[in-house]
């Protein structure tokens, strides 16, 4: 099954991640964004269910956006450099933005996300 385009919004209908993809089998939780030189603005990657992540062998720094089971903001990790781990109680995803990104978009702990198919738009 192809990973569709989705497109990740708050509730007060703002655009959080134009581009976001859905790494939700085992196979694309492990590659992650791994073997990227970058994440350009506007696109993401959701990885459920994912409590913790790691930047391992990345290339640049990303925002780690640790989410419940409701897509309600946990915490934000911004900057998050190679090399590093981080994981958060109770989050059941994590949405990796281009580093800084969460900051340009407003993104705070209690914000509800929803996913919404870029072709329903």
């Amino acid at each position: 099954m192809p990973n569709l385009p989705m497109i990740l919004r708050d509730a007060r209908g703002r655009d959080i991640c134009e581009r976001c993809s859905v790494a939700d089998r085992p196979h694309t939780r492990m590659r992650g964004l791994l073997g990227r030189a970058d994440l350009p603005a506007g696109e993401g990657l959701l990885l459920r269910p994912a409590p913790s992540i790691h930047t391992w062998f990345m290339r640049f720094p990303i925002d780690a956006v640790f989410l419940d089971a409701h897509l309600r903001v946990l915490d934000v990790i911004p900057e998050m450099r190679p090399w590093r781990m981080a994981g958060r109680r109770k989050a059941r995803a994590v949405l990796e933005l281009a580093g800084g990104e969460a900051e340009r978009r407003g993104l705070e702990p209690g914000d509800v996300l929803e996913l919404v198919p870029a072709d329903a738009v």
